[in-house]
């Protein structure tokens, strides 16, 4: 198991992700959060949830690519991607999912990030990053159609373009996440941020969600047309070249350092 839930309270929970060394995000991974939704959202009592990571240094982290064909393949019985189903799901959740985020951020993770309604940030140890286009794919989990509405549609070209990490005070900065915090004060904040949205009537807090969301998320069409893409992506001739060359520097400098700076290494690979 990769997550544990814990009953912070009559209304609020806490789910845990745990997937060492480096919390990368693969189609067990998927297939276990989409039974959590589930659980949750089913649960009348539950009116937040928080999501952190035990894994020090990351948070939801990039696709493992050794189970890369198994996120391409996984579709729920109506034919949508699984992933676009979990993160849909998260983000029309009746309950008011709080991310409390430190440790790096990238790729996929960060794509089921953005589905996240709340998100603080460790300002001292939060880092985020689409390294898609860095690698030869196209982001396709629905940084594409979500950043834009969030930061701008130049600084979604420039963090999609360039594949770089950006530290929690930048991301702050462009409306990635909601508010960086010291780390010293993340948890405090977050709780505290739950305990109060929990007081309050079930009814309103679902009711103001169900209108932003209206206002604010992007058609699921799209964010199929966007993961269509991704998948064509996976076959072209960039992805396998870049793939061999990522795995050289794997092989060269080790997982972790790699991991650690993975926009600087990007970079290494053109």
């Amino acid at each position: 198991m990769q997550f544990n839930i814990q009953a912070i309270s009559p209304k609020i929970r806490r789910v845990t992700f745990a997937n060492g060394p480096v919390n990368v995000v693969g189609a067990d991974t998927i297939a276990e959060l989409s039974d959590i939704i589930d659980v949750l959202s089913t649960d009348a009592h539950v009116q937040v949830v928080i999501f952190d990571s035990a894994t020090p240094g990351y948070f939801y982290n990039h696709a493992d690519l050794s189970q890369f064909d198994g996120l391409l393949s996984q579709h729920t019985t109506d034919g949508t991607p699984l992933f676009i189903d979990v993160a849909t799901r998260l983000a029309s959740a009746p309950f008011v999912s709080i991310a409390s985020i430190r440790g790096r951020t990238r790729g996929g993770g960060d794509e089921l990030t953005l589905a996240f309604d709340l998100r603080y940030a460790s300002r001292e140890q939060a880092i985020f990053c689409q390294p898609e286009v860095g690698t030869g794919l196209l982001p396709g989990g629905g940084a594409g159609d979500r950043l834009p509405s969030l930061v701008g549609r130049d600084r979604a070209l420039e963090i999609l373009l360039t594949s770089a990490d950006y530290d929690a005070a930048t991301a702050e900065r462009f409306g990635w996440v909601t508010r960086a915090l010291p780390d010293a004060d993340l948890d405090r904040f977050v709780e505290s941020t739950a305990a109060r949205i929990a007081a309050f009537d079930a009814d309103a807090v679902r009711g103001v969600k169900s209108i932003v969301n209206r206002a604010s998320l992007p058609p699921q069409g799209n964010i199929r047309d966007s993961w269509a893409a991704f998948t064509t992506s996976a076959t072209w001739p960039g992805f396998q070249a870049r793939g061999a060359v990522f795995a050289n520097i794997f092989a060269e400098i080790g997982v972790e350092e790699v991991e650690r700076n993975l926009g600087h290494y990007l970079a290494q690979t053109a």
